[in-house]
């Protein structure tokens, strides 16, 4: 039994199989029934397994050739898509940038940190957010450029992964205008009153901003916590909390949620790094992010 696979003949037994028959089969390709016929028999001896079986007066599929047609049409469905997948790769002419985001990452700050890769003008830019973890292994198999994160990758013989510090910024109190007032008055004691929206224990900075807490003598009357920026922002511009932020996105909260500064969250920094697989980067729109500091 041969066991390298002649994908012409893969090809006749499957528009054969599709078509019912060998006839139908040799119209559909514009050949002789004897052509088609004898490109079968070559698979079946390749295969070492008849793959028709008489039926009337047509032909059906045996059980090795049901599971043969089951291989095919994942083949050549495939195949099909083979046109597409090769003009849109050779009709992109931009600089492609594949980026992991952490998911315990401010994904609010995700924007400003990849700002410099965004003035290429020719760039394609591919986002994927996942479990930290998970991002590295991706990373080490070369599935992405560089990820993003609040952390260092950790100490692990078996990866070779470089953290590239991109910078901090510090964090701020912030309050929907319903609660300025309230969360003002005796700050930061009145944290323990005011309903109160944190990240969650995904990120990095939730140890720093439950040590402050204790540092404070306060014990936060804490209504949510959220995995997401954003969905934290949002959450908070209905009213429902204050939070700590980044003073990165002072402005972006206050203009695109509506909400107040409340006060520093003093000793409290995010940190943000670029993860990489190589100590000098060589992925040009990477070098770009390595010379901006967001703070």
């Amino acid at each position: 039994m041969n066991q390298e696979l002649n994908y012409k003949h893969l090809y006749y037994f499957w528009v054969t199989a599709k078509e019912g028959g060998m006839s139908h089969a040799a119209a559909r390709l514009g050949m002789a029934v004897q052509t088609v016929s004898a490109q079968v028999r070559l698979l079946e001896q390749s295969l070492g397994h008849a793959l028709f079986k008489p039926a009337g007066r047509g032909l059906a599929l045996t059980e090795a050739g049901q599971a043969a047609l089951q291989v095919a049409e994942q083949i050549f469905h495939l195949g099909e898509h083979l046109h597409t997948a090769v003009r849109d790769a050779t009709s992109q002419t931009g600089v492609r940038l594949v980026v992991g985001i952490s998911d315990g990452l401010a994904k609010l700050a995700v924007r400003d940190l990849l700002a410099p890769a965004l003035a290429e003008p020719r760039l394609r830019l591919v986002c994927h957010e996942d479990d930290f973890e998970d991002l590295l292994a991706d990373l080490a198999l070369h599935r992405l450029d560089v990820v993003l994160s609040d952390r260092p990758a950790p100490a692990n013989p078996n990866l070779k992964l470089y953290s590239h510090a991109l910078g901090s910024s510090p964090l701020g109190w912030y309050a929907p205008k319903a609660l300025l007032a309230d969360v003002r008055r005796d700050f930061p004691h009145s944290l323990a009153r005011v309903p109160v929206l944190l990240p969650s224990a995904q990120a990095s900075v939730r140890l720093s901003i439950d040590q402050w807490f204790e540092q404070h003598g306060v014990l936060p009357n804490l209504v949510g916590e959220f995995e997401d920026s954003a969905l934290l922002a949002t959450f908070g511009s209905s009213g429902m909390g204050v939070f700590p932020a980044s003073e990165l996105m002072r402005e972006k909260l206050s203009q695109g949620y509506g909400l107040r500064w409340v006060a520093p969250c003093d000793g409290v920094q995010e940190h943000y790094y670029a993860i990489g697989t190589a100590r000098k980067v060589q992925h040009p729109l990477v070098q770009s992010l390595l010379k901006a500091t967001p703070a």
